[in-house]
């Protein structure tokens, strides 16, 4: 699991920060990419990477301010163009399906692949066998979502040394013992699975976080996340203008992430007043509170650790 992030500015974009859009790499986990939010020019944006629009398998908006979903009807397009086949999920607030069923009727815009629009409440949206995703709304102009990705419990690997040391031989019978079942051996003797397998795999939390306020709704969300993504739209200094415009500060995003114990914290949706090295005063704002603090480039490239 790896961010990929394709746009980091705010409101409009500027020559070094494009508008806001995340892809989440599930290459290892379940050979697709998540992308959350699609701003204007977003397809462009990934002509740059190796991401492949075929493999884009759910796109979730956190709210449907332009800057966010201005580039959907576009790469929604050119999916089908490239070849894509397989079904593709949209999730967000209410209004997303007539945006979406608008745009492309307008344009006439015939997609070659099943669409399936999901407008969202608070809660679980999404869980199957490896991953949970769950939603709250959050306090900005419009309806906004932060969305929490859960990764499941991994079950723990097959401990060979420890079969070779009770001299089980290898073969098929590992793969029963690997599902946990009970095997009568050829010379007799009876191997429970369970013995031979070590423990759970601890499943990683990621936190992406939609336009807000300050709020406790983010800390709910961020709870114990591996990474979190919050907005820094603005300074600590300018704390009046981000609660007028209901966006926040670096310094309330690392707030954020103290009380909710993270692991790492990632600022985005900067906004364009701070360019190449002003970027350091949002990035100084935050580790003063939290020191596990980067701020996302466009095409910034970040693991999600254990």
């Amino acid at each position: 699991m790896e961010l990929l992030f394709l746009g980091t500015g705010a409101g409009v974009p500027a020559k070094h920060r494009n508008v806001s859009s995340i892809a989440v790499q599930l290459l290892q986990e379940r050979g697709s990419t998540w992308l959350f939010d699609c701003g204007e020019a977003t397809q462009h944006q990934i002509l740059h990477t190796s991401i492949k629009p075929r493999k884009i398998e759910k796109i979730f908006i956190t709210h449907l301010h332009g800057d966010h979903i201005f580039g959907l009807p576009g790469l929604l397009g050119s999916r089908s163009f490239q070849g894509g086949e397989s079904k593709l999920t949209v999730y967000g607030p209410p209004g997303i399906k007539a945006f979406i069923e608008t745009s492309l009727a307008v344009s006439q815009t015939h997609v070659k692949y099943p669409i399936e629009i999901v407008e969202i409440t608070e809660g679980t949206v999404f869980e199957d066998d490896t991953f949970r995703v769950e939603t709250m709304l959050l306090e900005h102009g419009v309806p906004s979502y932060g969305y929490r990705i859960i990764e499941k419990d991994l079950p723990g690997t097959l401990l060979v040394q420890k079969l070779k040391e009770a001299n089980v031989p290898p073969g098929p019978v590992y793969q029963q013992l690997k599902k946990g079942e009970t095997v009568q051996l050829e010379d007799g003797r009876v191997v429970k699975g369970h013995d031979f397998i070590g423990s759970p795999q601890k499943g990683r939390i990621l936190a992406i976080l939609g336009d807000t306020r300050f709020c406790p709704q983010s800390i709910t969300l961020a709870r114990n996340a591996n990474v979190l993504v919050h907005e820094s739209t603005f300074a600590a200094e300018d704390g009046a203008l981000a609660y007028d415009y209901f966006h926040s500060t670096a310094a309330q995003a690392a707030e954020i992430a103290k009380e909710a114990n993270v692991q790492k914290l990632i600022l985005t949706h900067i906004s364009s007043r701070y360019q190449s090295e002003h970027t350091n005063i949002l990035l100084n704002d935050a580790r003063g509170i939290f020191e596990h603090t980067e701020v996302a480039e466009d095409f910034k490239c970040i693991p999600v650790l254990k």
